[in-house]
């Protein structure tokens, strides 16, 4: 059970890590005049990982309530 709650936490953080890099390349590149695709492409990730971790934390939980 730690094992699960160690992988959830590491994901959450890689998670926002990456949303943090995006929004800070997309305020310093939009700053600069230059492309926004990659930071855009970070942020649309970081979404991704947000969407599929909800889901994998609500199937996670589903199943330990229904244990008993």
């Amino acid at each position: 059970m730690e094992g699960i709650i160690v992988l959830s936490i590491a994901y959450w953080l890689a998670a926002g890590v990456v949303f943090l890099i995006g929004l800070i390349q997309l305020i310093i590149k939009s700053s600069k005049n230059e492309p926004l695709k990659p930071a855009l492409k970070l942020l649309i990730i970081s979404v991704i990982m947000l969407v599929i971790g909800v889901g994998a934390c609500a199937v996670i939980l589903g199943g330990l309530g229904g244990m008993h």
